[in-house]
């Protein structure tokens, strides 16, 4: 073999009509150049690179040039534009906002809080609405029918519920909201961050509200525990952490949760995954298959494994494991489990691994991880194995090789001395199925693989694909458009849809 990688002394058949790479072309005399270049003129490029073909005949075919500049210029205007970052309230609301701050300190001194806290928050505007009238005349203010109802409803919220944040928890349409200090909150809808229009008096308002959404779960966050985990009544996360930690002041994350539980059949009819996806999924919920959702922040492993969950059998025991419980399954018989940090003395702390060793002792059907991050995976993995059929859980990676490859580090990290490749045979033999999902960059969430896991071949994880979504192309308003393929395989899990009669419907759905 020769350097450039042709075999030395092999030389191609005369007759070969396969055009060899690096081949040379006859020189031609200058004479027989000028007579070919006036007879056909040659496109630009040459004959050798033509131009790429334009969408409509009649259009002229876009330069190289042309598309670097649209490309340079689009970064020069992101690099010189100057990007508004706090809101400024203004007019009607700014007015409303200033008449508050003046009512709420003699509106606190005419309420008995304790009285106030057992009402709901019709009886509370009932009750407040003619002190805050007498509240008004001292203070030689008039307003009129709308600002009335405005300035109502932003004294409730500020007394019973979460302050400015109460307009956007009653938003459907947003689905994040991230509070980064008192003068910058921003959210997210349909997938794109935007700047919402709310602001916090100062830091202390805002702590304040923070430390009212963790206390109502019963946790705490202060100086001393600057980080904290909690959840709100409809289900919706919430994450806080607070300074010296965040320098900006307090930071409150909240992902919200649609009222309306998601099904498998809404995530297709969203454009999240094909026909056949949904009933390979809906099977493999139904047939107690091991199932590993995988994904990044926010790309909807959650929802996923909610939607998945509404399979499970009713007469199955469910039992859930979470640190901050966020779940929703839709079974009757589903009890949710919590971790529970340390105390001030750093004692009395419950991991996950601790629920999940007690959870063995209750009896399930079904084991539920919302989330593994470390050594409770092979906790999770023994349950798989020791007639849990079924469980599920949702980790952190971006493909379903590296899932795999996540759960054996997780193993590791662990004090569990066991061969890695004991950890590899252990996985293989537990799981069945990784549901891949990833947020696009338009903001869309799409199921982007289905990968079986076969077994073992030495020491490698063998898997299978069974479902791809490809990139096709993309919309002048930036929609990602493209196709669910199937791999057209022979499921490897086709024995486990055997035993609960959807070998056929399984078959079908992924050929």
């Amino acid at each position: 073999m020769s350097a450039f990688g042709r075999r030395n002394g092999v030389t191609s058949s005369p007759g070969a009509s396969k055009t060899q790479f690096g081949v040379a072309r006859p020189m031609k005399s200058a004479e027989q150049a000028q007579a070919q270049a006036a007879a056909v003129p040659l496109p630009m490029g040459g004959d050798q690179f033509p131009p790429l073909p334009a969408m409509d005949p009649g259009d002229a075919p876009v330069s190289a040039n042309a598309l670097k500049a649209d490309a340079l210029t689009r970064l020069a205007d992101r690099a010189n534009g100057v990007n508004e970052g706090n809101y400024q309230a203004e007019g009607f609301e700014a007015s409303v906002h200033k008449i508050k701050e003046q009512v709420l300190p003699r509106l606190l001194e005419r309420v008995d809080p304790e009285a106030a806290a057992t009402l709901t928050k019709e009886e509370l505007s009932e009750e407040f609405r003619p002190i805050i009238m007498e509240v008004l005349a001292e203070l030689k203010v008039t307003l009129n029918r709308r600002e009335q109802f405005a300035l109502e409803k932003v004294l409730i919220d500020e007394l019973l519920g979460f302050g400015p944040l109460e307009e956007l928890l009653n938003d459907p349409d947003i689905s994040d909201i991230m509070v980064n200090g008192p003068e910058q909150t921003y959210i997210e809808k349909k997938g794109k961050l935007q700047l919402a229009p709310i602001r916090f008096r100062d830091e202390s308002h805002l702590f304040q509200i923070a430390q009212r959404i963790v206390n109502q779960v019963g946790r705490r966050v202060d100086q001393t525990t600057p980080l904290a985990d909690a959840r709100l009544k409809d289900g919706s996360r919430v994450n806080v952490i607070v300074p010296p930690l965040s320098l900006r002041g307090t930071a409150i994350s909240i992902r919200k949760f649609s009222e309306k539980p998601i099904t498998i059949d809404m995530l297709r009819d969203f454009g999240s995954m094909s026909d056949k996806m949904a009933t390979c999924l809906k099977i493999a919920g139904a047939c107690r298959m091991n199932i590993v959702i995988s994904g990044g922040t926010g790309s909807g492993k959650t929802t996923m494994l909610n939607a998945m969950s509404k399979m499970i059998d009713p007469g199955e025991r469910v039992l859930t494991i979470e640190d901050a419980a966020e779940l929703r399954l839709q079974q009757p018989h589903w009890l949710p489990l919590e971790t529970r940090p340390p105390n001030l003395e750093g004692q009395g702390a419950i991991t996950i691994g601790d629920l999940v060793k007690n959870a063995l002792r209750m009896r399930p059907d079904r084991i539920i991880l919302g989330e593994i991050r470390g050594a409770e995976c092979f906790d999770l993995l023994a349950a798989m194995n020791t007639g849990h059929d079924g469980s599920m859980c949702t980790l952190h990676a971006n493909s379903p090789r590296e899932c795999l490859g996540r759960m054996e580090n997780m193993i590791l990290m662990g004090d569990i001395k066991i061969p890695k490749e004991a950890i590899s045979r252990q996985i293989a033999e537990s799981v069945d199925l990784i549901v891949q999902v990833k947020r696009l960059r338009d903001g869309s969430r799409r199921t982007t693989n289905v990968t079986e896991v076969i077994g073992m071949e030495g020491d490698v994880i063998v898997t299978q694909e069974l479902f791809k979504f490809e990139y096709l192309d993309e919309t002048d308003e930036g929609k990602i458009i493209g196709e669910f393929r199937s791999s057209g395989l022979r499921p490897y899990t086709l024995e486990k849809a055997r035993q609960y009669g959807f070998d056929q419907a399984y078959l079908e759905a992924c050929l």
